[in-house]
């Protein structure tokens, strides 16, 4: 092992769902019947999005929804890649009684591997949408082809450990995860001692910290860098309530955190600079099948960003780089001019009290100051 850890470079994304509309335009889709109020069948929003973009190839390769990403991720070479994958990959288990349940077919996980995705966060409102079968379906096929996840297990301690990345300069990442009840996972999803689930908090009270600190401590080395990453919050507002600024504060003041991954939000919303660690509170929509569903008014939720922070030694920011992107036609493309400025207006004002500030970079980037 080196004397010291070196920079870390990482690829960070808000929410990847890749079911439904998605998972049918794929390669191998899964079952396309939905038990929705609305939309019955998977096609359904296929030709919503076709309605708005015109048509899709059908089907699409695995490498297809990604679009410029790739190129991004290649030029860029970031050390982990880590996403917040809200749909359980499963042909089985019942739909929970909530109106919306996502699911993509086992055979496509191509579609996430072919952009190199080392970890996926489970803890979110999706990953039960197919019960525990289908929540066992999940980490068995990321387990089988080599992507770590966290946030959900077969048991507490499963769901509340982290993946833990082995690092080029013979250190560790550390990924925690945990989601609340405010943004729709019902306490009947937590992980127990002989129940499969995930990684839940009942509030981001004091005692919640102290639960997640205890975790961090029990597993952290020195040497190792952390990201607690948490599904928290609605999904329409910038407003970022008191609570979840003291949370993040406390992330990294008391339970040792060096980066919070917040997500949740369908749109971007402010990100913070706390003594020198990166508190992103809501990364927004990466990637969806909701084009044509829905006006997204204020919040252009087809409008992302895709998050390339670098790490000192000590888990301090040492520079962010952001990739403003949009969805179109069920693919990620590079936003053009007038989403660019909308992004980087948006951006501005959000983070202008939280000591950062984004600015224009090289092509057609944004990057942060401070």
């Amino acid at each position: 092992m080196n004397a010291a850890p070196q920079t870390l470079k990482l690829f960070l994304a808000g929410d990847v769902m890749t079911a439904r509309g998605i998972d049918a335009v794929l390669p191998r889709p899964g079952d396309p019947r939905l038990y929705e109020p609305y939309v019955k069948d998977a096609g359904g929003y296929v030709r919503l999005a076709e309605r708005l973009h015109g048509p899709l190839p059908h089907p699409v390769d695995y490498t297809y929804i990604w679009g410029d990403t790739l190129a991004e991720l290649a030029r860029r070479r970031p050390q982990v890649r880590l996403i917040n994958l809200e749909t359980a990959v499963t042909r089985r288990g019942q739909p929970e009684a909530k109106g919306i349940n996502y699911r993509m077919s086992p055979a496509n996980i191509p579609a996430i591997l072919a952009a190199g995705i080392d970890c996926c966060v489970l803890a979110n409102n999706h990953v039960l949408d197919w019960g525990r079968a289908g929540l066992s379906d999940t980490l068995a096929t990321l387990a089988r082809n080599g992507v770590q996840c966290a946030g959900a297990g077969r048991d507490l301690p499963q769901a509340e450990a982290p993946a833990v990345l082995e690092l080029p300069d013979g250190f560790r990442l550390l990924v925690f995860a945990f989601c609340t009840p405010d943004c729709g996972v019902p306490s009947s999803w937590a992980a127990k001692s002989r129940r499969s689930g995930v990684a839940w908090l009942p509030d981001l009270s004091a005692r919640s910290l102290d639960r997640v600190a205890e975790c961090i401590q029990l597993h952290k080395r020195p040497g190792d860098r952390v990201i607690a990453s948490i599904h928290w919050g609605g999904n329409w507002g910038f407003e970022i309530p008191a609570d979840q600024v003291r949370f993040a504060h406390g992330l990294i003041d008391q339970a040792g955190a060096d980066l919070v991954h917040g997500h949740s939000s369908h749109h971007i919303k402010g990100l913070e600079l706390y003594r020198e660690h990166l508190i992103l509170y809501g990364c927004g929509d990466l990637l969806n099948d909701y084009e044509g569903i829905q006006d997204y008014g204020v919040y252009h939720g087809e409008l992302g960003l895709l998050y390339f922070p670098t790490l000192d030694a000590g888990g301090r920011l040492l520079a962010l780089d952001l990739v403003p992107t949009h969805i179109r036609r069920f693919q990620l493309g590079h936003a053009d001019r007038e989403e660019r400025r909308w992004l980087l207006d948006t951006l501005k004002r959000e983070c202008a009290h939280r000591g950062c500030c984004p600015q224009p970079a090289a092509e057609h980037n944004f990057a942060l100051s401070w």
